[in-house]
């Protein structure tokens, strides 16, 4: 989903006037600052509009059809748009979620803050990256979390994340019920 090109699509097929354009810049820096609020304004589309491919998991869950299917049914959850503007294909994702670079910050910070001895054991480096970028997707949108509050990510996020920070062995946790705030 490119949110500039959608902007000036929307702002060139009305008139020019000032105040839209306004509105316009006013949208386009409130979505750079906070780029969870797309999924809000995504939400309000007809999803009639947008041609849906074909799920390749039919999961009756799904909606954005990038989906796959999770162990639990705690953690069979969808961003539930378009598929063209699924959470997983979108830019901000590769920049702040997957970019091993942003992980080691992240790690590094992490690591400052609560003084942890980021002492690297062969094979530990993937399962690091895979749980800060679950850390970096919840504060992305969800922002800062208290203690003990904990939410899903979606499905195909979390495959994304996976299969880009795999385990040797394939074996993950998964989503812990247990920890969930009500």
């Amino acid at each position: 989903f490119n949110f500039s090109r959608e902007v000036s699509m929307a702002s060139s097929t009305s008139s020019s006037s000032e105040p839209q354009q306004k509105k316009d810049q006013l949208l386009e820096t409130v979505m750079s600052r906070l780029p969870g609020l797309l999924f809000d304004v995504l939400a309000l589309q007809d999803p009639s509009q947008t041609p849906q491919p074909e799920n390749i998991y039919n999961l009756h869950w799904c909606t954005c059809n990038n989906c796959r299917e999770m162990d639990s049914d705690i953690e069979r959850l969808c961003c539930r748009v378009a598929p063209d503007d699924c959470i997983s294909k979108m830019a901000y994702m590769d920049y702040y979620i997957i970019d091993e670079g942003v992980l080691r910050l992240v790690r590094a910070a992490w690591n400052d803050i609560f003084a942890i001895d980021d002492a690297q054991e062969p094979g530990v480096q993937q399962r690091q990256y895979r749980h800060a970028a679950y850390r970096q997707f919840v504060l992305w949108q969800h922002g800062c979390l208290r203690q003990g509050n904990r939410v899903v990510i979606p499905s195909h996020c979390v495959w994304r994340i996976r299969s880009t920070f795999p385990d040797p062995r394939g074996h993950f946790t998964g989503f812990r019920v247990h920890c969930l705030a009500a």
